[in-house]
């Protein structure tokens, strides 16, 4: 198709060749130039040659003495990038002092003055000198306002203030103008004052922008939405906030443990216990069958049951032997208990199995052991080792092995284990 093109452009110019030298042919013209007894005459096609020519030349000579500076702004140019590259990697790599030089270096070149600001003001915050990173913002803004805004709000969040990105960030906020970046930092520190209106109100556009990705926004949702459920003044407000949220979100494990653990203490067991069940059959979570096991309630007894017949399908599960553990405690079925937590530390020993057993020790009258297991439950709390419990004891030496249990899917068919 190109080529036709070509073709038919060619064929257009020869025709008007043609045509334009059949007009100059028949008639030249006259041109006759007078200047101190100089007289120059000539054809109308030899004065267009002549001016031509004469403006090349020209041309020529300028580009020549203009060479020299040219070649010295080439190299400026050159030189800016390699200095923003460098700057680049140095800010990538941890080397905070080497990349904030070369990028206040490479910000000389007026085309480079705002990404290399910017990355100067962010090697500045991550080196610890906030002063230094607002003050590269200063100079940025004039070139990328927007992004040095963002950049701003992000120090300014790293320094411990929440407040005043709140104060530089709300007015985009409150016309829809912010960027996915501004959004982000918004959210967060909208969570650091507990501004939990504010920072809900940032999750929809996020989520349009697609910025964070879907296991960081899902991750900020949650974090934004158990600060919301905390945050409820009484019973009547978080029913109230739980109807609000999506189907989607009523799902995420994370919030609906906050939830059950927040009607809990406002009295509402019962729609506590009904979104925690709800949840574990649609999707298993040992975290949420442990805040199940949690909460009070006085059908101990009915609820005992049930977690007992999810241990068929479930009897390894760490966070449901906890549950029972606990629920038998509270029961005094101290026997029960101790075979539950014994279970659960086997498998995965946890600070809440290891206070549960102290709970059952002192039940059973074993005060030394109890002690032992609540240092035990301490020392997990604080990441260190935990002591060996006495020789003489059932749990001195626990299989730490998963138990060989058969499990079955929801068709009955054994699940071969790896």
């Amino acid at each position: 198709m190109k080529l036709w093109r070509w073709l038919l452009l060619l064929i257009v110019v020869a025709a008007l060749a043609a045509f334009g030298w059949y007009v100059v042919a028949e008639d030249p013209g006259y041109v006759l130039v007078r200047l101190r007894g100089w007289r120059v005459e000539t054809t109308v096609v030899a004065a267009l040659v002549i001016v031509l020519l004469a403006w090349a030349v020209l041309a020529g000579l300028w580009h020549l003495a203009r060479w020299p500076f040219g070649a010295m702004t080439r190299r400026h140019r050159r030189v800016s990038r390699q200095r923003l590259g460098s700057g680049l990697v140095a800010l990538m790599e941890g080397r905070h002092g080497e990349a904030e030089r070369d990028l206040e270096r490479a910000s000389r070149l007026e085309a480079l003055r705002g990404p290399a600001l910017l990355a100067s003001a962010e090697a500045a915050s991550r080196r610890g000198e906030p002063a230094r990173a607002l003050e590269a913002l200063n100079r940025a803004g004039q070139a990328a306002p927007q992004a040095a805004r963002v950049v701003r709000a992000r120090v300014l969040r790293r320094d411990g203030k929440p407040d005043e990105v709140l104060a530089l960030l709300a007015p985009e906020a409150d016309s829809g103008s912010l960027t996915p970046g501004g959004w982000h930092e918004l959210a967060l520190a909208a969570l650091a004052v507990g501004d939990t209106r504010r920072a809900r109100s940032t999750l929809e556009p996020l989520y349009k922008s697609g910025a964070l990705g879907a296991q960081r926004y899902a991750a900020l949702e949650a974090q934004v939405l158990v600060a919301a459920i905390h945050a409820a003044p009484d019973g009547q407000s978080l029913n109230a906030l739980w109807s609000q949220l999506g189907k989607g979100q009523r799902r995420t494990p994370a919030v609906v443990e906050a939830y059950a653990r927040r009607a809990a203490a406002f009295g509402l067991a019962l729609p506590a216990m009904d979104e925690l069940e709800s949840a574990l059959r649609r999707e298993w979570s040992p975290q949420l069958a442990e805040v199940w096991g949690t909460l009070e309630g006085d059908d101990l007894d009915a609820r005992l049951r049930r977690a007992e017949s999810w241990l068929d399908a479930h009897p390894n599960d760490p966070g449901l032997l906890l549950a029972l553990g606990r629920m038998c405690v509270r029961q005094q079925l101290w026997g029960k208990a101790h075979e539950y937590l014994e279970r659960s530390l086997a498998v995965a020993p946890s600070p809440g199995a290891w206070e549960a057993m102290g709970d059952t020790c002192v039940g059973q009258g074993d005060i030394a052991l109890a002690q032992r297991c609540y240092r035990n439950a301490l020392a997990l709390t604080r990441g260190e080792a935990t002591v060996d419990l006495p020789r003489d004891s059932r749990l001195s030496h626990p299989d730490t092995r998963s138990l060989a249990v058969e499990e079955r899917d929801e068709h009955g068919v054994p699940r071969l284990r790896g």
